[in-house]
């Protein structure tokens, strides 16, 4: 989907398809980081699944933790999810924005020849 550095910018509507496709990647990589965090929360914390997707969710966006943790195994794996989180969150959101960034760096970098090609 991206183009190389001599090559013409891609039409809109196969941007927007790529887009699309990288959405959808997002999309999956959150709810893989989700899911990590919901049956920590559930099987270390012996939080109900909703109480865990509560939790699961806050964290990862930034939140933080909703329920009061009793155990030690639940924290500690409340602070490595959290720390997870926070980079994969970074790591995701680099994902969804590198196709934008790349298309407007790439028509920065296009000489007047080559817009008109």
């Amino acid at each position: 989907m991206l183009e190389k550095k001599h090559q013409k910018i891609v039409p809109v509507t196969t941007f927007i398809r790529g887009m699309v496709m990288y959405f959808g990647i997002v999309i999956l990589l959150m709810l893989g980081v989700l899911f990590m965090g919901i049956t920590g929360y559930h099987f270390l914390a012996h939080l109900s699944w909703l109480d865990s997707l509560l939790n699961a969710s806050m964290i990862l966006g930034g939140m933080g933790p909703v329920n009061a943790l009793t155990n030690t195994s639940a924290k500690v794996f409340a602070s490595a999810y959290a720390l997870f989180s926070g980079l994969a969150f970074i790591v995701i959101m680099g994902i969804f924005f590198a196709p934008i960034m790349h298309r407007m760096l790439h028509t920065f970098h296009m000489d007047e020849r080559d817009l008109k090609q």
